[in-house]
């Protein structure tokens, strides 16, 4: 049995993508990550497994298509929430995040027969997913998270358990204005592209850097999501 698994927050203004603002408001960067959620599920629900399970710290949304288990996370810090997320599963698993919505079907379509992991490093030195062939909480608890080199960390935990590992092509998350310009490009027909361009683009040039940015030109289809009252937003 192949089991999928997303780990995701759901996309509340102010407790997710906080490093898009500035220059996106923090409704607007919940509705970016509400837009690359719903493209990672999307790209999910194509890929043939035998189970989708979306492991998630808030509540399902109409964002969530059918055919997705829904866990909650548990506490604790990244490492133990996706030792946590393995733990639900007893089978061949690969689990990804909600940042990288330029995902397809083609690269979460792994094959187990001659490799016991897959990794697929994150440009940022993290990663966006991981494979497991017989999943083993114990690999990930300890890891160092959300640093440079959390990436070369967890391969080297595998490469350590004797395990034979694959990996899949790195791909950049969704962390700042820069990354959400370059991840569009590479999607520019799914949700979040179309998202990103309702928000404005942002001044040439200052895409790729890392601190003050233009703001938006204006909200458009990057408007507060309307499925959560604004009181709750």
């Amino acid at each position: 049995m192949t089991t999928l698994l997303v780990i995701a927050k759901e996309p509340v203004p102010g407790r997710v993508k906080t490093r898009l603002t500035p220059p996106f408001t923090p409704e607007q960067a919940a509705t970016l990550a509400e837009a690359s959620l719903a493209d990672t599920l999307g790209t999910v629900a194509a890929t043939p497994a035998d189970r989708r399970v979306l492991v998630l710290a808030g509540e399902p949304g109409p964002w969530l298509p059918p055919g997705f288990e829904v866990v909650r996370q548990c506490a604790g810090g990244l490492d133990e929430r996706l030792a946590h997320a393995f733990a639900q599963s007893d089978g061949p698993t690969l689990l990804i995040g909600m940042d990288t919505p330029q995902v397809t079907p083609e690269l979460l379509t792994v094959d187990f027969a001659d490799c016991d992991a897959y990794f697929g490093p994150a440009e940022d030195g993290g990663f966006w997913a991981l494979g497991l062939a017989d999943p083993d909480p114990q690999l990930l608890l300890g890891v160092p998270m959300s640093t440079p080199m959390t990436g070369a960390v967890q391969r080297e935990r595998l490469v350590a358990a004797g395990l034979r590992v694959r990996d899949l092509p790195p791909l950049r998350d969704v962390d700042t204005a820069g990354d959400a310009e370059a991840v569009a490009e590479l999607a520019p027909h799914g949700r979040f592209a179309a998202r990103l361009a309702g928000c404005g683009a942002l001044t040439p040039g200052n895409s790729s850097t890392g601190d003050h940015r233009s703001s938006p030109r204006g909200a458009g289809n990057c408007a507060p999501s309307p499925h959560r009252p604004a009181a709750e937003r």
